[in-house]
């Protein structure tokens, strides 16, 4: 059974614990220590911990690559656009998380970035965008817009030019997507989401099939000082055993809400990718949205997503949404509460 290949619901399970030696613990401690005994590895705990190396090695395992985690979704995203060589070109998704966006406009105030903004569902012109550039970076489904881009072909466009590419995979997942396999050279996650799952943590994640790349990424991480706390790490893998069985009733949900949203009452569009855990509804107008954000009782409004319990946010409340987003487009975070109430909920509010 040992040579036996697990099933990525069986590998959140058993991947990154202690030996099973008798009196061992069956879950890795959390180490709290900032020094460590001179001649073993780690030498000091802006390099490495016990507890990272377990939960690197189960998200490692489910990706198919490296992993390494970081104090955030954005220092793992800063660590990976460090990469870019200065006066670099970025292809990038028009609708792109929003501060993974404002890190790319900075950069290229400064000169840092040049960046290229395409449509991620024309793949010939993600294609014709990339020349040149060093770094195409895609999400698929796009937050919020919740659009799917074909990565298999993007990711070979990408590799044939020469350019390195990106996948965040934080609405998917690696139990729905595991874009390394698709031919992504990176795969990016805000772990504070999906993969911890119960909105009490802040942790990012990235993972390369690269050796080379991965070292360097680890630099940039102790150089800069990019770590995560021991606890938060703890409690992220701690919820990576959960993944799969929040996400098959949260995937379930989200399906037959799209479902029963369909034609209801205010809702010009209803926005589901097929898959993952989130929705759009696109109401007539701000003013609409507002009302339902408000009148909801048990979707709670907040601008996270990922956790059992389900939320929604008026995304363009925020003026650094892109503004081809909809001005009355609710993002829904589908949780694992019962779809009866999840459903009843919303239509009430919707009137």
């Amino acid at each position: 059974m040992s040579d036996t290949p697990r099933r990525p619901e069986t590998v959140a399970v058993t991947a990154g614990r202690p030996p099973h030696a008798p009196g061992a613990p069956l879950n890795e401690p959390v180490t709290f220590t900032s020094t460590f005994v001179q001649g073993g590895d780690p030498v000091y705990a802006r390099y490495g911990n016990p507890t990272w190396s377990a939960f690197e090695e189960a998200l490692g395992a489910l990706e198919g690559g490296e992993c390494l985690a970081f104090a955030s979704g954005m220092a793992a995203v800063s660590a990976v656009m460090a990469q870019v060589p200065h006066g670099g070109a970025v292809v990038v998704a028009r609708h792109t998380y929003q501060h993974a966006l404002l890190l790319l406009d900075e950069g290229a105030g400064s000169g840092r970035f040049e960046v290229r903004r395409v449509d991620i569902t024309d793949a010939a012109a993600v294609e014709a965008a990339l020349p040149g550039a060093a770094l195409l970076w895609l999400e698929s489904p796009t937050n919020p817009a919740l659009e799917v881009a074909d990565i298999p072909r993007l990711t070979a466009a990408a590799r044939a030019a020469g350019v390195l590419s990106v996948v965040d995979n934080t609405f998917a997942t690696p139990l729905l997507q595991r874009p390394l396999e698709l031919g992504a050279d990176v795969v990016v996650h805000s772990a504070t989401k999906l993969i911890a799952g119960h909105s009490d943590v802040v942790l990012g994640a990235v993972v390369t099939g690269t050796p080379e790349l991965a070292e360097r990424i680890r630099h940039h991480r102790g150089l800069h000082g990019a770590i995560p706390g021991p606890m938060e790490v703890f409690l992220a893998l701690r919820g990576l055993r959960t993944l799969s069985v929040r996400l098959e009733r949260a995937e379930s949900n989200a399906r037959e809400l799209s479902r029963r949203l369909a034609g209801a009452s205010g809702v010009v569009e209803v926005r589901d990718p097929g898959f993952g855990t989130v929705l759009a509804l696109v109401l007539a107008d701000a003013a609409a949205a507002d009302r339902v954000v408000e009148r909801v009782r048990l979707w709670i409004a907040a601008t996270s997503l990922g956790g059992v319990e389900s939320t929604l946010e008026r995304r363009r409340r925020w003026p650094t949404e892109a503004p081809t987003i909809p001005e009355g487009l609710i993002r829904l975070s589908v949780g694992i509460e019962h779809i009866d109430d999840l459903a009843e909920d919303l239509l009430a509010a919707l009137g």
